[in-house]
């Protein structure tokens, strides 16, 4: 499968498909982006987004004209797109609310292993769950699209473009996969093992916290840990 080309045909593969399909989801995709509204965006995120992302919101803001209420989840505006991965797609509100979201909680639990950060800023998240704890993010450094997962360690790269996100959710609305999917669906990469993890998962459970047997071990777990040892 091509990793690059000119992602409006790739996102029209998509939106053909819908109309024929599910006519109602295509209908609730939303107007074209503004110019003036992903100024906004980049000057409160504080990033240039990529000319793919550009050249896609302008075509389609999946919030366009809309307001999330006060009692919204966290994605309050997303359209139920079958794009690879199952999340929600996101528009411009959206994509700060998650944003800001996991910048937060990135600076508030920052990773103890920088080779693993929960979420760097230079990454923008273009789909997710409800509640922002599974999603698909675009790196605005090197273009490429990856994933994050509760208790995984994001998955970087795992499209190389923007481009090649859609073209694989239209491979996969038309039945043509590529036979190589290599998509959010799959298992994520785990961290090189750390030697005190062990010690740590025992005292968790003994202690009534829920800790995975091969996953990270959360920060906020790995302090009680530790300050119980003071």
């Amino acid at each position: 499968m091509p990793e690059t080309g000119d992602v409006r045909e790739a996102w029209e593969r998509v939106t053909a498909w819908l109309e024929r399909n599910d006519p109602e989801v295509c209908a609730a995709l939303g107007a074209p982006g503004s110019p003036s509204a992903i100024g906004a965006a980049e000057l409160r995120m504080g990033l240039e987004l990529p000319r793919e992302l550009r050249q896609w919101l302008l075509t389609t803001d999946v919030d366009a004209g809309r307001q999330p209420d006060d009692q919204a989840c966290l994605v309050a505006l997303g359209c139920d797109v079958p794009i690879a991965g199952g999340h929600l797609l996101l528009g411009l509100t959206d994509i700060q609310r998650v944003y800001f979201s996991q910048m937060g909680v990135e600076e508030s639990e920052p990773s103890r292993d920088p080779r693993y950060p929960f979420w760097r800023r230079e990454w923008v998240p273009i789909a997710a769950e409800r509640d922002g704890l599974y999603g698909t993010f675009l790196d605005t450094l090197t273009g490429t699209v990856g994933t994050w997962a509760e208790a995984h360690v994001p998955e970087e790269g795992v499209y190389a473009s923007l481009f090649a996100f859609f073209q694989q959710t239209a491979d996969l609305m038309e039945g043509r996969s590529s036979g190589d999917w290599s998509g959010p669906g799959r298992p994520l990469r785990e961290p090189d093992p750390r030697p005190d993890d062990e010690p740590i998962r025992r005292w968790a459970r003994a202690n009534g916290f829920l800790v995975n047997d091969r996953r990270r071990v959360p920060a906020s777990i790995r302090d009680a840990y530790e300050n119980s040892r003071r």
